[in-house]
């Protein structure tokens, strides 16, 4: 048996192999409400025999939302559509986490009766989100510049988390990811570029890393240390956000998360979106401040894999867009046998094309 398909133990969860299915953003949530659907719930049944599944970027409220019809977890509705998800994915024997999202400065006002989106600063920036045109059809837009947080706004963005996490086990989820990573709310917060804060959570990098252990401490505090992952994109440049400190933010982040007892480290790597490959000498560092279960994320094809697995740099590996073409991944992988090519024009919105209709080797 290769490293790839050995037993892991994460947080509370015993996984029976180390093929993780990434959070993958695709744009099919019910509108209006973003709630989750009996479409989604095959498409996650589907890829039950990962390790873990790892869902789709979920925005913590709706002033989180930052593109098109992505599913929320903060209504009723919401929670109930995850239920039929978990459920699902239970019955299939498969493990699922929900990634708690909040895209901060990516967005667009359209999303939000008029009103800007929010981060840190009222920094200038230059990225584009995705809404849908009159036809339904995904379009590209410009982002505006970002409103600023006010200080007292930040215990109900904690807050905001905080009964995220709950609501997502009341879901079913066996686990949360909070997302810290890829330009989004809490990496804007973190990262100097974006923050130019002179209250407690800007300036120093322990006052910029503070609302991001603040969500982690509350999220803790809900639902147990166990339960609790967090994804960091500590080098490359993500939605107009260029990490420009050879990655000692997020070393400073997983020495914090390390003390802090959680279940695992998600790290997403630079690579899957056009970056240079990570090299070993930012992995030593990251083992060294994250002694827990690390998740690598970014490029990954088995021949990775097992290299860092054997390394000991990562504990388990998550797929995304090989996943997205092959349901039975895991069964691939282990044989050694052909993949699905994935098809990008179906990525974003859409229906079951390029979604559910991906044969398994049975069906093949």
């Amino acid at each position: 048996m290769s490293d790839l398909f050995s037993p892991l133990t994460i947080g509370s969860l015993e996984l029976p192999h180390r093929v993780l299915m990434a959070p993958l953003t695709r744009m099919r949530a019910t509108a209006p409400g973003d709630v989750p659907n009996d479409l989604m719930r095959d498409y996650y049944a589907q890829r039950a025999s990962a390790g873990l599944v790892i869902s789709e970027g979920t925005q913590i409220s709706a002033e989180g939302k930052g593109y098109a019809d992505t599913p929320g977890i903060h209504s009723p509705e919401q929670v109930a559509g995850w239920r039929s998800i978990t459920d699902a994915v239970h019955a299939a024997g498969g493990r699922i986490a929900a990634q708690l999202w909040h895209t901060g400065r990516v967005g667009h006002e359209s999303l939000h009766d008029g009103e800007l989106p929010v981060s840190a600063s009222a920094v200038e920036f230059r990225s584009r989100t995705s809404l849908k045109d009159a036809d339904g059809n995904v379009a590209r837009v410009n982002c505006p510049t970002p409103r600023a947080l006010a200080t007292d706004e930040i215990p109900r963005l904690v807050d905001d988390y905080r009964r995220s996490a709950r609501n997502a086990v009341e879901a079913g989820f066996d686990l949360v990811e909070v997302h810290a990573a890829h330009g989004y709310l809490l990496h804007q917060f973190l990262a100097e570029a974006s923050n130019q804060r002179t209250d407690e959570y800007g300036g120093s990098l322990a006052n910029r890393a503070r609302l991001l252990l603040d969500v982690v401490d509350a999220i803790v505090d809900e639902i147990g240390a166990d339960r609790v992952g967090v994804r960091v994109s500590p080098i490359g440049s993500f939605n107009g956000l260029d990490s420009d400190d050879d990655g000692e933010s997020g070393l400073f982040v997983a020495g914090a998360l390390a003390e802090r007892g959680i279940a695992f480290l998600h790290l997403s790597e630079p690579d899957w979106a056009g970056g240079p490959s990570l090299d070993d000498a930012f992995r030593v560092k990251l083992r060294n401040a994250f002694p827990g279960v690390i998740v690598g994320a970014g490029n990954y094809d088995a021949t990775k894999a097992e290299r860092l697995l054997r390394a000991g740099f990562v504990d388990a590996a998550a797929f995304g867009r090989t996943f997205i073409a092959n349901p039975d991944l895991p069964a691939r992988l282990r044989a050694g046998l052909a993949l699905n090519p994935p098809v990008p024009e179906t990525f974003y919105g859409g229906g079951h094309e390029g979604y559910t209709d991906y044969p398994t080797l049975v069906e093949a």
